[in-house]
């Protein structure tokens, strides 16, 4: 009796709980409006369009290394210390002993992939008031180049910072292990380049576009590194389509792991319209789910700067991922003690099952992204004070391109919605479609399925309304 009873109890229990979540879900004003609460867009309906699958060949997660991710960690971490103005000569303590670990790590993973890589040391000098004067400087770059002549000088970078720091902001005397910032997204950066070479390595590279490797120095001096990276692309006549900037993505310590990924990306400035970092951060989390990545809408956590900053405020696709709960006892702290509470960014802190997962993350958006066509030009909207949404832009010929997909989506939602799929540029009628109710973008949709990320469409300039006497 006391079984059956207890059957009941949970039967009950299952019973009202589905009950009450089939009611939020029905009384939530989302549903509401699409059990039409409000007109539907256009008024006769509208087929649901035909898209092309996702790319196949997704990297998969057994493939990623972890042992490598830790060994280089372990490596980086037995520096001492990784201050950008300590030694650069010393081989065994130091940022020069850093950079010595990351080039030789690099350079197997050149020769495993048939020299596909190519590693560059770019040494630069640069000045903070955390320098203590003009400073020697140095990244390490790993480039993957593009296969196709159009779109090889687009440039795609995944970056972590080698350099570390204690308590002492300008003192290279004290350790500073720096495991977690930024130990870790060095190692994402290295372990996303033996990813991605190791599929360019047989025959000819399905990646598009030029992807790019980066380890830099200066983070912890005002985001130096990445500040001469920017220069260094423009230099190159690189023109950047996007950049992922790994910066303390190691540790997952709250219960309940393993929790998403933070993505932080910047809304921009211009009125009515995304910036295309946020569009970079959408592409990412659709290319590797909801489950993986949390998109978070700020250029940073709060307060507080990365090396995706300088990129992001050129107007360029940059975003910054980082681990879900930070212990800020474990950052920028000098190993120590203190009424029983130990500082100090240490391995033994770091979740390299966590840390594997950034990896996958980020090289399968890598992977996906520089496969893809180029991005629409000149995606215009208009259609005010009109029952019609136009739509316009426009794109060079490529014949690996399939054709292009119109995104839409309500103003208060984060996601977009494929509204149609065309496969040629121009301009594209939407009837019946308010050009007030919803934003609108288009992409570019690879034959092999790849997409480009979204351009939004920028609306006609405004101007101010006139005044009516009455």
């Amino acid at each position: 009796m006391r079984i059956v009873q207890s059957l009941l109890h949970k039967f009950n229990w299952k019973y009202y709980a589905v009950t009450i979540l089939l009611l939020g879900v029905a009384l939530s004003p989302v549903r509401a409006q699409q059990e039409g609460r409000d007109p539907a867009e256009p008024l006769q309906g509208k087929a649901q369009p035909t898209t092309l699958p996702r790319p196949a060949g997704a990297v998969a997660r057994q493939d990623v290394d972890e042992k490598a991710m830790a060994a280089l960690v372990h490596e980086l971490v037995g520096c001492g210390t990784r201050l950008s103005i300590s030694s650069w000569t010393d081989p065994k303590r130091g940022i020069g002993c850093a950079r010595d670990h990351v080039v030789a790590r690099f350079n197997e993973i050149a020769k495993e992939s048939g020299d596909k890589l190519r590693v560059i040391v770019d040494k630069y000098e640069a000045e903070s008031e955390r320098t203590n004067g003009p400073a020697a400087m140095e990244n390490v770059y790993a480039i993957l180049p593009g296969s196709d002549p159009k779109l090889e000088k687009t440039l795609f970078i995944v970056s972590g910072h080698m350099d570390s720091l204690s308590s002492r902001w300008t003192d290279p005397v004290p350790d500073a292990p720096g495991a977690d910032d930024d130990a870790s997204g060095t190692a994402v950066s290295v372990e996303s380049a033996r990813l991605l070479s190791k599929i360019a390595a047989g025959g000819k590279s399905p990646f598009r576009a030029t992807i790019l490797f980066a380890a830099v120095s200066g983070e912890e001096q005002g985001l130096l590194g990445s500040r001469h990276l920017l220069d260094w692309t423009k230099e190159q006549g690189y023109t950047v389509g996007g950049m992922l900037d790994n910066d303390i993505v190691g540790a997952d310590l709250a219960p309940g792991g393993p929790h998403r990924v933070r993505v932080f990306s910047g809304n921009g400035e211009i009125d009515d319209c995304d910036s295309s970092s946020r569009e970079l951060a959408r592409a990412i989390e659709e290319i590797d789910g909801r489950e993986a990545i949390r998109m978070v809408f700020r250029v940073d956590r709060y307060g507080r700067g990365g090396d995706h900053y300088y990129f992001y405020k050129a107007g360029l696709p940059a975003v910054r991922f980082t681990e879900p709960l930070e212990d800020y006892t474990h950052q920028h702290q000098t190993p120590r003690t203190e009424n029983g509470v130990e500082y100090g960014d240490l391995e033994k802190y770091l979740s390299f099952a966590f840390m594997g997962n950034v990896a996958r993350d980020n090289a399968e958006a890598l992977r996906q992204l520089a496969m893809a066509p180029a991005p629409p030009a000149n995606v215009h909207l208009r259609g005010a004070v009109s029952p019609d949404a136009k739509i316009s832009w426009s794109a060079e010929e490529d014949p690996e391109r399939a054709g292009f997909e119109i995104l839409w989506r309500e103003t208060t939602e984060a996601r977009w919605q494929v509204y149609d799929f065309v496969p040629s540029s121009g301009e594209t009628i939407l009837k019946g479609v308010s050009t007030d109710n919803h934003f609108y973008g288009v992409r570019s949709v690879g034959k092999n399925g790849a997409r480009s990320i979204a351009v939004p469409t920028e609306p006609a300039q405004r101007t101010t309304p006139s005044v009516i006497k009455k």
